[in-house]
């Protein structure tokens, strides 16, 4: 584990270009020429604020479904499928499946995944698949041609990771300037951070209006001796007052009791709070729309028709197609690596499942829709050699 044994260092304020503008007691943060080792903190931060975020990630991992490793020489299926099923992955985590969830979330969040083969002192079998933290990873093309080195940390104290070789190594939409990938959060800071105020404005209006208080107000009459002792009344009327209140807390009722002109009102009763309706849902259509969830799968009641779920949700079958095909070189190393450590020169394919119940119901149709028009064909065949 020599490779990652160096631990991620936060960014350092002085150097980066994190620049924090307050609301209320929340810190909410923007990009402007961030540097990408702060740019990835800035996105696990996003998910701990916007839970929409995280949870379209989340549905994302898990849509993405199961799969089984074949191996192409049938002899070694049992022993592959028992290393799918026991291979140790980081710390805590068991299985292939356990680590093709943490990948996709490090690849959807981060825009890149890092993971590491960790072989035996002998080199004679597979430990375990370190999942490496991707915070401070920084990947850059090599001197020959199609290669990529990689780096952790930045600036004077980035190291650079030796044994390639034992890396596995996924990048999401990369581009000859960002071999590194690019996050599918990208472009949301923005937006997440007017949702937010939106909503801390929310939580002052109802500590301002929807918290009720009072105003007691105490008139003396015209009489003197009313006029001398007012003081003295006013603090008795406010002693009195905030017991009554007080009492209510413990849910003890308590009326309240008063001789002279003494009004009571409701502060802020006839303010009224802005409806917020409108511009939280247009913000949340641009977040759902970057991330590719259907609506109705995070539980967002908008119109919309039969139809359309179902287009939405044929979009959303070619997107998680699309992250398995990410997904699938890095389980075939991890695989390869396994059989060839237990004699085996064959490769592995993996099989996917079908993404869910709807897909199993429609290829049932088809099938049973296809064997009706062959039956059919078949009958006019003999019909016609008969006459």
């Amino acid at each position: 584990m020599a490779l990652f044994s160096k631990k991620n260092k936060e960014c350092a304020p002085e150097n980066s270009a994190v620049m924090p503008a307050r609301v209320g007691d929340k810190e909410l943060f923007r990009l402007s020429g961030m540097p990408q080792v702060c740019e990835r903190e800035l996105y696990s931060k996003l998910r701990e604020q916007v839970p929409i975020i995280d949870a379209c990630i989340g549905k994302i991992i898990r849509l993405a479904g199961g799969f089984e490793v074949v191996a192409e020489d049938e002899r070694f299926q049992p022993m592959l499928d028992e290393f799918s099923k026991s291979v140790r992955i980081g710390a805590s985590g068991q299985s292939l499946q356990t680590f093709v969830d943490s990948y996709l979330d490090s690849l959807l969040t981060y825009g890149c995944a890092l993971g590491e083969i960790v072989y035996d002192t002998d080199m004679r079998g597979i430990c375990g698949v370190y999942l490496a933290p991707v915070k401070s990873l920084e990947v850059k093309e090599g001197k020959k041609p199609f290669t990529r080195e990689y780096f952790v940390g930045r600036g004077a104290q980035a190291t650079k990771i030796k044994h390639r070789e034992n890396l596995v190594f996924t990048a999401l939409n990369p581009s000859p300037d960002n071999p590194c990938g690019t996050s599918v959060l990208r472009g949301l800071p923005g937006l997440s951070s007017i949702l937010l105020r939106i909503y801390e404005s929310i939580g002052q209006n109802f500590d301002r209006v929807g918290n009720v208080r009072y105003a007691v107000t105490y008139k003396p009459s015209g009489d003197g001796a009313d006029k001398a002792f007012a003081r003295e009344r006013a603090m008795q009327i406010a002693r009195e007052w905030s017991a009554g209140m007080s009492a209510a807390k413990n849910g003890e009722i308590r009326d309240f009791v008063a001789v002279g002109d003494v009004a009571i009102k409701v502060i802020g009763a006839d303010n009224q709070i802005i409806d917020t309706e409108i511009p939280v849902k247009q913000i949340l259509e641009q977040l759902v729309a970057k991330l590719g969830i259907p609506p109705f799968l995070l539980g967002l009641s908008w119109s919309t028709t039969e139809r359309m779920s179902s287009q939405q949700t044929d979009i959303l079958t070619s997107e998680l197609e699309y992250y398995r095909r990410l997904l699938a070189p890095a389980i075939e190393k991890i695989c390869t690596a396994f059989l060839r450590l237990v004699g085996c020169a064959e490769g592995v394919h993996i099989r996917w499942d079908n993404i869910n119940l709807q897909d199993e119901s429609e290829l049932a149709n088809a099938r049973l829709n296809n064997a009706k028009a062959r039956a059919i064909e078949l009958e006019n065949a003999r019909n016609e050699i008969g006459a």
